[in-house]
């Protein structure tokens, strides 16, 4: 559309220019001029589909009309917009070769009238005007080339940008599965034991059944709280939360924004643990430093996770947890004497919780080992790299 307005355009102009007097030795504009000058402007519809074709007609023309004796300047900026249009759009030799014959076809011009000017300007014009319009092609097919390739840059980024974004929210997605099947699976496991344990004892030792009732309530308000603090995360309504929290809407939109639990809450995980009815002992080795907060996570997860395998799993059993704080590693060790069955990492059928804590552990370069002991029982043992020195993960400083 725009080059048929454009072809329009020189077509009525050159017309128009043709129709006044020309200079001395070129003869008026005839029927055949104006055939010849609406032919000319014509092919310029095509000039972006096939530059080099049109470049070819617009210069065969331009000497036709020449050699009948018209005045060459009517038909010489339809020629020089076909020749900017090969330098914008043909990179290599076509340019220059398409400027050569429009400095050839100008030399025809000169050579036709040579009374009416002198040779020296017509050379000067011939060489000047197409090495000129060349080089403004070149430059602006350059620009163009340039503001392409940045806009398949942008096209690139903005995909690599939407590749990432969802791949964070899938990670994150995991993430807080993880978190729900660690909380979930944790607390229900004790509950499940304390509701047997309090129904065995119904009768006949009340206050012990009053005790596992006591634990199951505990429990049951912690993975509550642990929920809730998920659903925050997942950007619940207040309405939501108010129905976790029963319908009071007093505490659980705070409790949904309590930090995640460190190791600073492993006594109380131990003593639900204990109440369960799986003695735990704790041992800490080393100087306690502050971890950030991901990998404190990270620990406690895996020390729950364990723990929760041994009452699931051990039969009646007692267990120990270490915690190790080594300059360049934190080593936690969770080991128990019962005689259950826990699946290797490494089997097929291995379980979303050893998995979990594979994954968790690599996220933070660490490892997780777990396997039956030469004794009896079974141990769990995770080691996290803590590399000082400038590192994301140092720890030598408290983590904001």
């Amino acid at each position: 559309m725009v080059d048929s307005l454009l072809a329009a355009g020189y077509a009525t102009t050159s017309l128009l220019l043709g129709m006044e007097r020309p200079p001395t030795g070129w003869s008026e504009m005839d029927a055949t001029g104006a055939l010849l000058t609406v032919l000319t402007s014509l092919a310029l519809v095509a000039r972006r589909m096939t530059p080099v074709a049109v470049l070819s007609v617009v210069v065969v023309l331009w000497v036709v009309y020449i050699a009948c004796g018209y005045w060459p300047v009517v038909n010489s900026p339809a020629t020089l917009l076909a020749l900017y249009t090969v330098a914008a759009t043909r990179p290599g030799r076509s340019g220059p070769i398409g400027g050569a014959a429009v400095g050839v076809a100008w030399l025809l011009a000169g050579l036709s009238n040579v009374d009416n000017g002198s040779m020296k300007t017509v050379l000067v014009q011939a060489v000047a005007f197409p090495a000129v319009v060349v080089l403004i092609g070149r430059g602006a097919g350059r620009a163009v080339e340039r503001s392409r390739e940045l806009a398949r840059l942008t096209r690139r980024l903005q995909v690599e940008q939407e590749a990432r974004a969802s791949q964070a929210v899938t990670e994150e997605r995991v993430r807080i599965a993880r978190e729900l099947h660690d909380v979930v699976a944790h607390h229900m496991s004790v509950v499940s034991l304390q509701a047997g344990m309090a129904s065995y004892v119904f009768e006949g030792d009340p206050a012990t059944a009053k005790r596992a009732l006591d634990t199951i309530a505990a429990t049951s308000r912690e993975a509550l709280e642990e929920l809730r603090r998920l659903l925050a995360l997942l950007r619940v309504g207040p309405e939501d939360v108010r129905a976790a929290d029963g319908g009071t809407g007093t505490d659980g939109a705070e409790d949904a924004y309590a930090p995640a639990p460190g190791l600073e809450r492993l006594d109380a995980l131990l003593l639900r643990v204990r109440e369960a009815g799986v003695p735990v002992a704790l041992e800490v080795t080393g100087e306690p430093y502050p971890l950030p907060p991901g990998m404190d996570l990270c620990a406690y997860r895996v020390i729950q996770e364990a723990l929760t395998n041994v009452l699931r799993h051990a039969g009646p059993a007692t267990a120990t947890v270490t915690v190790g704080y080594r300059p360049q590693a934190l080593t936690v060790r969770i080991a128990d004497d019962g005689q259950g069955r826990v699946p290797a990492v490494d089997r097929p059928n291995v379980g979303h919780g050893l998995i979990g804590m594979c994954e968790r552990a690599r996220i933070y370069q660490g490892t997780v080992n777990v396997g039956p002991q030469p004794g009896g029982g079974f141990e769990v043992l995770l080691s996290l790299p803590t590399p000082t020195g400038g590192s994301p993960y140092d720890l030598r400083s408290p983590s904001p």
